[in-house]
């Protein structure tokens, strides 16, 4: 997990997936820059935030389209 200020990690451009519903519910927010991927629960913004390469990141998203 990152140890990146909360300050910091708010100043960055973060989204929710299109298939998050307006009640709430479950959902990840991304932040991407050149060299990582910033991921942190929507419903806790300032907590920890999980940082990886965009190589793993987009990896798991294959995945995931793949599976459903």
């Amino acid at each position: 997990m990152n140890t990146t200020d909360a300050p910091v990690m708010r100043e960055l451009a973060w989204f929710k997936s299109s298939y998050s519903g307006a009640e709430g519910g479950d959902c990840v927010e991304v932040a991407a820059v050149a060299t990582h991927v910033h991921i942190r629960d929507s419903k806790q913004v300032s907590g920890p935030t999980l940082t990886v390469r965009p190589e793993a990141w987009a990896g798991l998203v294959e995945l995931a389209r793949a599976t459903s």
